[in-house]
């Protein structure tokens, strides 16, 4: 690991540069060992575009994101990928993309930097995005900098718990998100964060007339060995890790553990 970035207390970004260069779209996902630890899945947060270098935005939820966090520059990690199926961002052209993310901002982190790569291929990019606090919010530089300055881009922040600092808007991302944010006749959404969260997103965005074709949910919550062999994030009749992560929610909606 090249790098370490302190994102909130509980996050940070790693620079990965691999042996020889990995190629992903985005919304694919890697498999990052730490040897004599173990492996966890991983979607990388950087630009598809930057192939040399991986960044990988991890939360310290267990045994291995543990001690990936006691890990210092110059750790030697092991990487197999890309995996999986990311977004098809080229048939997103000529069309609102509306972006909604929680504590999953860092998977979609990539789709946002491919779609700033080329602003003037979609009619508006709409990104609404949410934490339960203000220190709970990760690449603040980019949303309080040059992100909130890009021509063609709507960009809104929220927290559910406020403190002493805070002057933007307080309550939970769908409070943020309003009909006419996007035409829905045309238009994409991208939605990843807690299943919760992603639950009543998709209502909302169902509310407000998009087609549940047209909603992308990155579902790699559950995720484990990453080539569909030990089952854990089966959904309806699919893998996650092989058919997904990234499905439409017409794909998924009728399964009824979709939000577990």
């Amino acid at each position: 690991m090249a790098q370490i970035v302190n994102e909130s207390p509980t996050i940070k970004t790693f620079t990965v540069i691999p042996e020889t260069p990995i190629s992903f779209k985005t919304g694919q996902f890697v498999e990052l060992a730490l040897p004599g630890v173990g492996e966890v899945p991983f979607t990388p947060s950087s630009s598809p575009s930057e192939a040399s270098r991986l960044e990988i935005t991890i939360m310290n939820t267990g045994r291995v994101t543990s001690r990936l966090h006691q890990a210092k520059p110059g750790q030697l990690v092991g990487l197999m990928g890309p995996l999986g199926n990311g977004y098809p961002v080229e048939a997103f052209q000529g069309r609102h993309v509306y972006v909604i993310g929680g504590v999953g901002l860092a998977p979609i982190r990539s789709l946002l930097l491919t779609l700033f790569d080329r602003p003037e291929r979609f009619r508006s990019i709409v990104c609404r995005f949410g934490a339960r606090t203000p220190d709970d919010l990760i690449y603040k530089q980019h949303l309080f900098g040059a992100w909130q300055k890009m021509p063609g881009v709507d960009l809104k922040v929220t927290v559910d718990k406020a403190n002493g600092s805070w002057k933007g808007n307080v309550g939970v991302v769908t409070t943020i998100m309003r009909p006419t944010d996007v035409d829905p006749t045309n238009a994409v959404a991208g939605v990843c964060g807690p299943p919760i969260m992603m639950k009543f997103v998709t209502v909302k965005l169902l509310d407000f007339g998009l087609r549940p074709a047209d909603i992308y949910l990155s579902m790699e919550k559950n995720m484990s060995c990453g080539v569909g062999k030990c089952g854990h994030c089966m959904t309806g009749r699919y893998y996650v890790c092989t058919d997904g992560p990234v499905f439409t929610y017409e794909e998924i909606q009728k399964y009824p553990n979709v939000w577990a």
